[in-house]
């Protein structure tokens, strides 16, 4: 096949949407990788793209159809939650903001996969394979864990280290007054109190606790009824 039969074909696959007539743009990106698009944009900004599968040498600014949803990937956060302590509503709820499920997904700063991990964090984790579902979920909720250690179990104070890094959340005392961490914790937090929960009984009571450690409050989530400490019921 030509290499212009190829970028057609590549093309189609990744833009399936687009009315046939409309433009396919196409640039290459810091890494050489030949980027399309069906829409015009500045090479130079920051751009968020996706594999293509099946084809390495291409990425979209489109994610691929059918990526799967929570439902294809909830063994595996079923199976790390567990491992790692976390609440799995949780663990959806990041991946949801972060990547909306889709593990081939890659953010304009460079962070990966379903759990949007950065390079760096992926090798201090481990992580080989970062658009591997496995390996990226593993590595995610393991430094989620970190972080939720760090803070005392603080979701709101660990959320915020997940997207600002625990430098801004330490030098600030709190959640960085950035937009965008703001927006992040809010909508993580939005997302995992009002994930579905169930058992075989039905749904499960999830507690928001705020403890005071140190002078200061600590957010905590638990399914058991406090026996003492400010709380509210964010899920029944």
């Amino acid at each position: 096949m030509t290499p212009i039969r190829t970028l057609v074909v590549t093309a189609a696959a990744m833009l399936w949407a687009m009315p046939a007539a409309a433009q396919i743009y196409a640039w290459r990106d810091a890494a050489g990788t030949l980027v399309l698009s069906d829409r015009r944009l500045d090479p130079a900004a920051a751009t968020a793209t996706y594999a293509v599968p099946d084809a390495p040498a291409f990425r979209a600014t489109r994610p691929a159809p059918d990526d799967g949803g929570d439902g294809k990937f909830e063994p595996i956060v079923q199976e790390h939650a567990a491992r790692q302590g976390l609440r799995p509503d949780l663990v959806r709820a990041v991946i949801q903001v972060e990547s909306g499920f889709n593990p081939r997904a890659t953010s304009p700063k460079g962070a990966m996969g379903l759990m949007q991990l950065m390079p760096a964090t992926a090798r201090e984790l481990g992580v080989r394979n970062p658009y591997d579902p496995v390996d990226n979920v593993r590595g995610g909720t393991a430094y989620l864990r970190q972080l939720l250690d760090r803070y005392e179990g603080n979701e709101e104070l660990a959320l915020a280290a997940y997207n600002a890094g625990s430098s801004a959340v330490d030098r600030h005392g709190g959640v960085p007054p950035y937009d965008e961490t703001v927006d992040y914790v809010r909508k993580v937090g939005s997302a995992a109190d009002t994930a579905p929960t169930t058992t075989a009984r039905g749904k499960r009571v999830i507690y928001k606790v705020v403890d005071i450690v140190g002078g200061r409050p600590v957010v905590r989530y638990t399914t058991e009824r406090p026996a003492s400490s400010t709380y509210e019921i964010v899920q029944r």
